[in-house]
């Protein structure tokens, strides 16, 4: 089965009619296992550019770590925006399924533009909930929620499909070459010997090929004690500063949480820089249950801040681009004449 997908991340490939895609859907609106949902049909019939091939993804259900998908590939920009399932505001990047898919100047017509909102006159809400017996919030059915029935399962050093990401244009040969070589260096540790010699050797190529500390370091924060809460009440559009790591760990307990959010290594990349507010999360869907969950404090996303797994060890270079949530303990709000506003901290 090979690796490398149809389109190659740059090409640009036109979204097939709906009366198309839905001819090309399973009884339960499938391909692979893989649901065509609600929240894509207002992109049928665009013309638009192929972000990255998605040959492989991350299993964020099970947490086995990297999974194979086959003939599929995820398009500039097109997220969910959760409208066909409750509100959630996850904004997980979509898949398309190649059948889904013609290139670019094949057919006839022009694009007509993203409708406003996703039509259910195709009938695929019936797939996108359910409510059981016994229950009465319904269970959500996505394409988060399915992927680990979609796909199957990568070894993560399995060197086609670092081949794969080279040869799709999902990274550069030199991209790739130097996160492989840090996570070989980074598994040194493993051995059970000279694991103080592994740490050094790691932080000095990453220091020498990347620029800066490894993301590694655990949070600050005594076993025991409650982790900072800082509320700054930012909007949509606010525009922030990610702060340095080194204060970002002062707000994190040993697992590297603060109330109950990771703060992960992929993180790490974004401080210091400036993004603005792209959402406010207070809901999300459950990927393993299918359920709504409620946040009790927004966390946010951050417009262009994505995980780009490369220091995911067993998903290494996945193309998937996941949005990290961000705390306000780890963000400081720019205001209008470019100052960092003052936080409030309880």
């Amino acid at each position: 089965m090979s690796f490398v997908s149809r389109y190659r991340a740059g090409e640009w490939v036109e979204i097939k009619s709906k009366e198309e895609i839905l001819a090309t859907l399973d009884p339960q609106g499938e391909i692979d296992g893989l649901p065509f949902m609600p929240e894509m049909l207002r992109h049928c019939g665009q013309r638009i550019r192929v972000a990255k091939s998605a040959h492989k993804t991350c299993d964020t259900v099970n947490q086995t770590g990297g999974r194979r998908m086959r003939d599929a590939v995820h398009l500039d920009g097109l997220r969910c925006d959760g409208s066909g399932h409750g509100g959630c505001q996850a904004k997980c990047l979509l898949f398309w399924k190649e059948q889904w898919l013609r290139p670019a100047g094949e057919g006839s017509g022009t694009a007509p533009a993203a409708l406003p909102a996703p039509s259910d006159d195709a009938g695929l809400a019936k797939f996108a909930s359910t409510v059981r017996e016994g229950e009465s919030e319904p269970t959500y059915r996505c394409q988060a929620t399915q992927l680990y029935a979609a796909t199957t399962p990568l070894r993560p050093w399995n060197p086609r499909q670092y081949i794969a990401d080279v040869r799709s244009g999902n990274a550069s040969a030199r991209e790739a070459l130097k996160f492989l070589f840090l996570a070989a260096l980074f598994n040194l540790r493993k051995l059970g010997f000279g694991h103080r010699i592994a740490v050094r050797l790691h932080e000095f190529a990453h220091r020498k090929l990347v620029g800066t500390p490894a993301p590694y370091a655990r949070g600050r924060v005594p076993a025991g004690t409650q982790t900072p809460l800082v509320v700054q009440d930012l909007q949509v559009g606010d525009l922030v500063e990610v702060k340095p790591h080194e204060e970002i760990l002062a707000t994190l307990n040993a697992r590297n949480h603060n109330r109950g959010l990771s703060f992960d290594k992929e993180m790490v990349r974004y401080c210091g820089r400036q993004f603005r507010v792209g959402e406010r999360v207070m809901r999300i869907v459950n990927e393993k249950t299918g359920k709504i969950m409620q946040f009790a404090r927004p966390s946010y996303i951050l417009e262009g801040a994505y995980c780009t797994s490369q220091y995911s060890e067993r998903r290494l270079l996945c193309p998937r681009l996941i949005t990290p949530y961000w705390r306000e303990a780890w963000l400081n709000k720019i205001d209008a004449a470019g100052q960092p506003a003052p936080p409030n901290p309880k």
